[in-house]
């Protein structure tokens, strides 16, 4: 927040105590730009008190103060130029001890807001710290003084250059009372330049229009005219009868803009009863209130002034439109260009029929009502949804309440009916046939025809569409896991809609899967897990022996001994509807699973006996095999027995010789746990 630099620092001191005093928004009329007082050169504006609020910051040229102040205890003023020139402006303060300060817009335009955004509206301004009489000088330099200085008493001079105006441009005048601890007033006086700014146009009648044919009557001035000079109870005005000559005064006056500003130009006179058709005469007179009407410079629209009009028969209010119904409407809006009063409208809907191809029943009727108890639309809710096509007509009758529709006037609508038709409802349900294969799948789509549909768009797995009624068969590859294909369908006959989905199980796919033991020893069974998954009916193990199974699991099979390590190929094939595959692998089934040590090896690289270590260890569990040389050294040491010592030492060729090897392990089938020890010569 900016805040101008006070003449003395104690003042200061005072703002800040008294800051959240002045910080409430600004509610009063006048002291916000959108309320602003009308002001004219011809008359002193005086403000006997300033009520404390803040709007927010305007823009000002002053960059040592942030280029901005705040609009403290404001209130504002507009006015137009008609004739270009220079404008005077003098602020008086009831306590001349006040500071004041302006600053003057050209809001032409612009809305009253942009004041506090759009510093390009400046068109001058007076800051100054100083007390006292403050506005326009033809002797001051400058078109703005701000308020920063550090020597009050030679500082920014409380008086402006004049501003120079222009012919048809509107402006807004801040005036910001900038002494905190005072709400004494001022007083405001708009002359001394050159410029124009008391609208010349003398005020008059414009145009007349009655309201509900004659028990109101809507006035249009030529002008802006005082809130303050309307007499509220009518008596500045006279209707009167051009053909009876009888005089019907006014007996009541307003405007909606008097409720948030200063000034009107159109107002609604109130009269004691309706008027006959026929030419009338608006007259003005002085009222009540000891004037007539008066612009915002204290002009007054000549006693006597009159202005003809004539007022029409009463039309009758006909029905005028229903909304197009939408697919199975349970529901008929009935749309008038002529308000209804809601209180004509039966609730339990007698006010309508509905004739058609089959009964229709309607079960009430209301308005979407507005403060004033009218309406432009009235909904007509039906028992049931109408589904099948027809052509219907909507009738207006008498109701339970004695009468039809009546409008905002009270002029009744007469019998009537309007015509509406319907389609059929639809459905987007459709049909599909699978052709499965081996390799692939095929999918055919097809749409009964149902009422009357006119437009399909198929939509496949969300991303290719289709726009006719039967589509080309889907293809689909076999997939390896469980799939479903999805299909939509969105239908219309061009009145109803629908949209059906459907996904569509692929499930004759078949991935076999097993488990076996890749290393058999020689009277052990081989156990066979199934893991196969699909859509599978039938099952054949071949285990390459020559013996089969149909079984899902097979049983443990002991494979024939031979004397020699033997390899078996073992099959699973899968069928389904036709289709099969297979699944292999190999069961090496070995000589012999005697654990034994080579009491010799030769490890000279000829791919014979080159390596030392546990033979056929494959049942030894929790295995450890240790080398040592002669000094008890050891060379090698290994848990797995299918890592060999190759009869070196960091890399280094042992030379020959024996060595003691360890060997300790449990039997897998057993459990039993074996330790031997025993030599092995390394020959080079």
């Amino acid at each position: 927040m900016v805040v101008k630099k006070l003449l003395i620092v104690s003042l200061w001191f005072v703002f800040l105590s008294a800051a959240k005093d002045v910080r409430a928004q600004c509610t009063t009329l006048g002291q916000t730009p959108a309320t602003a007082f009308p002001v004219c050169g011809s008359s002193i504006f005086k403000q006997a008190s300033v009520p404390a609020c803040v709007n927010g910051n305007v823009p000002a040229p002053c960059p040592a103060d942030g280029n901005n102040y705040q609009d403290l205890n404001p209130f504002w003023y507009k006015f137009t130029c008609y004739i270009s020139g220079t404008l005077g402006l003098t602020i008086t303060p009831n306590d001349l001890g006040d500071d004041y300060d302006w600053q003057i817009f050209d809001v032409t335009g612009h809305n009253p807001s942009d004041v506090y955004t759009n510093s390009s509206l400046i068109v001058s301004c007076n800051w100054s710290g100083l007390t006292g009489v403050t506005g326009t000088s033809a002797g001051a330099v400058s078109l703005t003084e701000c308020g920063s200085t550090s020597n009050p008493p030679t500082g920014p001079p409380i008086f402006s250059k004049m501003p120079q105006l222009i012919q048809g441009h509107n402006y807004l005048l801040l005036i910001s009372h900038f002494t905190v601890t005072s709400q004494s007033g001022y007083s405001l006086v708009l002359s001394g330049g050159t410029a124009l700014i008391t609208d010349p146009l003398q005020p008059a009648l414009s145009s007349i229009q009655p309201i509900c044919y004659g028990s109101q009557i809507n006035v249009v001035m030529n002008k802006k005219m005082t809130c303050s000079s309307l007499a509220a109870d009518g008596s500045d005005f006279l209707v009167t009868s051009t053909a009876t000559g009888v005089v019907t005064p006014a007996t009541g006056a307003t405007s909606n803009s008097c409720r948030s500003g200063f000034d009107l130009d159109t107002l609604t006179l109130t009269l004691p009863g309706p008027l006959t058709p026929g030419g009338y005469t608006l007259t003005v007179k002085t009222g009540s209130d000891a004037n007539t009407l008066l612009d915002d410079c204290g002009t007054p629209v000549p006693d006597g002034a009159s202005l003809p009009f004539v007022l029409p028969p009463p039309p009758p209010t006909l029905l005028d439109s229903l909304t197009p119904p939408t697919c199975a409407p349970d529901e008929l809006q009935l749309v008038f260009k002529t308000p209804i009063h809601c209180s004509s409208i039966s609730p339990d809907g007698s006010d309508f029929t509905v004739t058609g191809p089959y009964p229709v029943t309607v079960s009430g009727a209301s308005g979407v009502c507005d403060g004033n108890d009218t309406t432009s639309t009235i909904l007509v809710k039906l028992s049931a949804p109408l589904s099948k096509a027809g052509n219907f007509t909507l009738h207006l009758v008498p109701g339970n309440d004695g009468n039809t529709l009546y409008n905002e006037c009270g002029v009744t609508t007469p019998n009537a009916s309007l015509s509406f038709s319907v389609l059929d409802t639809v459905s987007a349900v459709f049909n599909d046939k699978i052709l499965y294969g081996c390799r692939n799948d095929t999918v055919r789509y097809t749409f009964p025809e149902n009422n009357g549909v006119n437009k399909w768009t198929w939509v496949f797995d969300g991303t290719d569409t289709i726009r006719q009624e039967t589509p080309p068969e889907r293809i689909y590859g076999v997939p390896d896991s469980l799939a479903r294909k999805v299909a939509t369908l969105i239908v219309t006959n061009g009145f109803c809609s629908d949209t059906a989905t459907a996904a569509i199980p692929l499930d004759n796919y078949m991935h076999p899967q097993f488990e076996a033991p890749n290393i058999l020893c020689p009277k052990d069974y081989a156990q066979f897990l199934n893991n196969s998954t699909g859509n599978i009916l039938g099952w054949e193990w071949q285990f390459g022996d020559g013996t089969i199974s149909s079984l899902q699991t097979p049983a443990d099979h002991l494979y024939p001994g031979t004397g020699v390590e033997t390899k078996y190929t073992v099959l699973l094939i899968v069928s389904n509807n036709g289709c099969s595959d297979t699944a292999a692998q190999q069961i090496d089934v070995l000589h012999s699973c005697y654990i034994a040590v080579p009491s010799a090896f030769t490890p000279n690289g000829d791919g014979l006996n080159d390596y030392l270590y546990p033979l056929n260890a494959f049942k030894a569990d929790n295995l450890q095999f240790r080398v040592y040389n002669r000094f008890g050294q050891m060379v090698f040491e290994t848990n797995d027995w299918t890592k060999k010592w190759d009869g070196t030492i960091n890399g280094h060729p042992e030379p020959t010789g024996t060595f003691v090897w360890y060997l300790q392990y449990t039997d897998r089938d057993s459990g039993k746990k074996f330790f031997q020890k025993g030599t092995t010569i390394l020959i080079r």
